[in-house]
């Protein structure tokens, strides 16, 4: 796969972007391992990117990914040497792991994903068993994944404080990639064996606002450091709560944020003679799976929804009802891959970038959410390691501390044209903006309290 392609009319810009952030490469490299002394990583995350050329910013992070199985199967070796450094930071002894996976099992994609990251676990070594909170599974259960693999799921048991599975399997480590949007069951509060992630990065209590708040302060001081104007990195937002959708109860208050915040983006796009049409997306500012998002041009679309859209908006994931949600920048995805647009989503594993893929959708335009029925996935590559070479364990062993370029096969270089047609130049950035959504999520736990048990 090549890299996307770039509207013309902002191909300039982009590379002008990239020569500023690559001529600071050894400065970034040094400022992240400095912050990685002082912030935990999360154990893993997911990023979402937008591109328009003249800005790209991160416009979620997710805590509990679940697109594992659209990661390129060349870098399985990489993401292990990552999965093993996370394992060994958060328990050093670790040597058998249970993961906890969503409760539904009819999405053979998501079973998929589960499938990946059991391979990626095993392929360090650990022990790993799949264990299942779902009150429906109550014996043990063999699922088909979406490409014919299988994984064989186990009911959880509690013993006093620890979970364990009925043969007596008791995990040094519990890996959760259940993102608890229904709410935290009993079984998970006031254990003993160290829990990944943390209950309080579940959407129970996490808030999207919350994250961009910390990725205030990461954003301010990198542009600083990087010399770059911190909006080409930071969408703007507001947060609006007292909403209730089917009832229109708090939109004459949801469209005042809406043509505030259009206004402040205009006045930005004025400075910088941009002549796009501002607009932002409003979203529930808990949740995940593209649920309760909507994209928004004129504060006028969020007065008298009609019952699709307010229906659309009123729930999320679990059924849960929407009462606040964050409104925030649009920015507009120029990049294509065979004329449908485009964007990235990183991956990465405690402070390492394992890879990634190209979410694509040929119904949506540049400003609209592409996290939506009909799309599909590019899984990205470099021109360094191509899908046809094979990375053996040594290989993958000898990168112990490999640093972030090479986790994609990017070589540095003082030079953007000498980069490769600039594709190692474009995934460097990305996971660049990757990283600093990691580490403004690293910040944004910190200062969470933990939930009360």
């Amino acid at each position: 796969m090549s890299l996307p392609d770039v509207a013309a009319a902002h191909r300039l810009e982009l590379q002008n972007f990239e020569r500023a952030i690559l001529a600071k490469q050894t400065q970034i490299e040094s400022w992240f391992r400095t912050q990685w002394r002082h912030h935990h990583a999360p154990f893993y995350g997911s990023v979402d990117i937008r591109n328009s050329g003249y800005k790209l910013a991160s416009i979620d992070m997710n805590l509990f990914p679940g697109g594992f199985n659209n990661l390129n199967p060349v870098f399985l070796p990489l993401a292990s040497v990552a999965a093993q450094d996370a394992v060994e930071r958060a328990c050093a002894e670790a040597q058998s792991v249970l993961l906890i996976p969503e409760n539904h099992t009819r999405n053979t994609f998501y079973l998929q994903n589960v499938y990946a990251l059991y391979s990626i676990l095993r392929h360090v070594g650990l022990n790993v068993r799949i264990g299942s909170i779902n009150p429906e599974i109550t014996q043990i259960t063999t699922l088909e994944t979406a490409l014919g693999d299988h994984i064989t799921l186990e009911p959880v048991l509690r013993q006093g404080n620890r979970l364990q599975l009925a043969d007596g399997f008791t995990p040094c480590m519990i890996l959760l990639n259940n993102d608890l949007s229904g709410g935290v069951p009993d079984i998970l509060q006031g254990l003993e064996q160290k829990l990944l992630p943390p209950l309080k990065a579940g959407w129970t209590t996490r808030r999207k606002s919350t994250h961009f708040h910390a990725y205030n302060q990461v954003a301010a001081e990198f542009a600083k450091l990087a010399g770059i104007d911190e909006w080409t990195i930071n969408p703007y937002y507001e947060v609006c709560s007292g909403l209730d959708f089917a009832s229109h109860e708090g939109e004459n208050r949801l469209a005042d944020t809406v043509e505030r915040l259009l206004q402040r983006i205009q006045n930005k796009y004025d400075e910088l003679g941009i002549q796009d049409k501002p607009f932002v997306i409003v979203k529930a500012d808990a949740g995940t799976y593209g649920m309760g998002v909507m994209s928004v041009h004129s504060a006028d679309e969020v007065r008298g929804l009609n019952r699709k859209k307010r229906n659309k908006m009123a729930k999320i994931k679990e059924g849960l009802e929407v009462s606040e949600v964050i409104v925030q920048e649009g920015i507009y995805t120029y990049e294509t891959l065979h004329g449908a647009t485009a964007e990235p989503v990183v991956y990465m594993m405690d402070r390492f970038v394992i890879g990634g893929f190209y979410r694509v959708h040929e119904g949506r335009g540049p400003d609209e959410n592409l996290n939506a029925m009909g799309m599909h996935f590019v899984p990205l590559h470099c021109n360094i390691v191509s899908p046809e070479t094979e990375i053996t364990e040594e290989d993958a062993a000898s990168k112990r501390e490999f640093q972030p370029w090479e986790q994609l096969g990017i070589v540095q270089t003082e030079n953007v044209s000498q980069a490769n047609d600039c594709e190692s130049v474009r995934l460097y950035v990305y996971g660049v903006l990757a990283r600093l959504s990691l580490l403004a999520a690293a910040i944004e736990l910190e200062n969470m309290p933990e939930i009360a048990v």
